[in-house]
């Protein structure tokens, strides 16, 4: 089951999860926190300029995230396995 805590869903961007870093554009002024949900295994990792590796935090396939982030930051993902997939990343504010 889903919770999105009673935050207003904005912008969704979806990042191809490859054999290779691929990093998210910028989160807008009002975003708070991020909705991820990915349809394979994969890595990612929050910041300025991020590169995701086989080290960072793992997002199982068909799992809910929802992270606390800053205004200006992105997200970068890589797959976990040899199959690439997708990682959907919504921004949520007040």
């Amino acid at each position: 089951m889903s919770y999105n805590y009673a935050l207003r869903p904005g912008t969704t961007q979806k990042l191809n999860t490859n054999n290779s870093s691929t990093a998210s554009a910028a989160f807008g002024s009002q975003t708070e926190y991020i909705r991820i949900v990915g349809d394979a295994n994969c890595h990612f990792v929050l910041g300025g300029s991020p590169t995701a590796s086989a080290t960072s935090a793992l997002l199982p396939s068909g799992e809910i995230e929802m992270l606390k982030v800053s205004p200006g930051e992105k997200i970068a993902a890589i797959r976990n396995t040899s199959t690439s997939g997708d990682l959907f990343v919504t921004e949520m504010g007040a």
